[in-house]
């Protein structure tokens, strides 16, 4: 789908992506976007579908040219239509560094509510079917451990990954899952689906070598040798010699892109894994998950 920010000659018959590189439920503070994080939070991007909404059905009013109303989602699809949120981990990340875990855990109800508060508005708006993401183990990131230099015994499960931080994923997980149930009680005509990606991403981590990938720790995009760590689309002077954070030859074997991302190849996996109801709850496939007589 086009992004809506690229709205010059995008076609959005078939939707529009709201999501941002980085972005995060809570709304966080000028220093953190200067690290990577985005502006756009959860509460913005409502914003702009209710902008996207109601300038649509304006257009849509005014359009003279079928071309010009084939680029636009008809106005009555609006509330036929599959909202896909994705979004909590990047919550996560910012919480590991600016606050202890105990700090961290007491954070996520408030992170939770203004979550289902998004929902609730996206309900009011007319949505009523939703494909709601868990958040993934954040702890089996290569960054989570790149810097991690003779680790504690039990500091790392047995596929590399960082304990602490996959628990804390787990508990906001739990969280979204009762408030989701909260929801369904709320918002009478919604169909609400929840699908652990954690689990499915942790399967693919846990049987890396039997799905045909490397090991799970292991950076197709940029240069992580020892200490020296070059990230992706980089450059630095290693040596005396300038190096660039490039590609890995075959992407298609590696789980992580660049520490952070994972691949195309294991995004894909991750897909046709969740798109089948295996992670869903109720365990319905997506081609369903608008029908809310199927779920109840």
């Amino acid at each position: 789908m086009s992004a809506y920010l690229d709205s010059i000659g995008s076609n959005f018959r078939h939707g529009a992506n709201f999501a941002t590189g980085g972005s995060t439920i809570r709304r966080q503070n000028q220093t953190i976007f200067q690290s990577g994080i985005s502006p756009f939070s959860l509460d913005v991007q409502i914003m702009q579908f209710h902008h996207f909404k109601a300038r649509t059905e304006e257009l849509y009013r005014q359009a003279i040219d079928l071309s010009e109303k084939n680029k636009l989602p008809r106005p009555r699809e609006f509330s036929k239509s599959l909202y896909t949120l994705d979004i909590g981990q990047t919550d996560l990340a910012v919480g590991f560094r600016q606050m202890s875990n105990i700090q961290l855990r007491a954070a996520i109800p408030d992170i939770i509510n203004q979550f289902s508060a998004a929902v609730t508005r996206l309900y009011q708006q007319g949505a009523r079917a939703f494909w709601i993401h868990n958040t993934g183990p954040i702890g089996c990131l290569p960054t989570a451990t790149l810097y991690l230099r003779n680790p504690k015994p039990g500091v790392l499960d047995n596929y590399g990954c960082l304990k602490s931080q996959n628990k804390m994923a787990l508990e906001f997980n739990r969280q979204l899952k009762a408030r989701i149930r909260t929801l369904r009680a709320e918002l009478g005509h919604a169909a609400i689906t929840y699908v652990d990606v954690y689990a499915a991403k942790y399967e693919l981590i846990s049987n890396a070598n039997s799905q045909g990938f490397m090991e799970p720790q292991k950076i197709c995009c940029g240069l992580h040798e020892g200490n020296t760590h070059v990230w992706c689309g980089q450059k630095a002077i290693v040596r005396g010699a300038e190096v660039f954070g490039r590609a890995c030859v075959n992407p298609s074997i590696y789980i992580s892109w660049d520490g952070v991302h994972y691949s195309q190849a294991a995004n894909q996996w991750t897909a046709n894994q969740i798109l089948n109801s295996s992670f869903s709850d109720p365990p319905i496939p997506i081609t369903h998950a608008c029908h809310k007589r199927l779920h109840y």
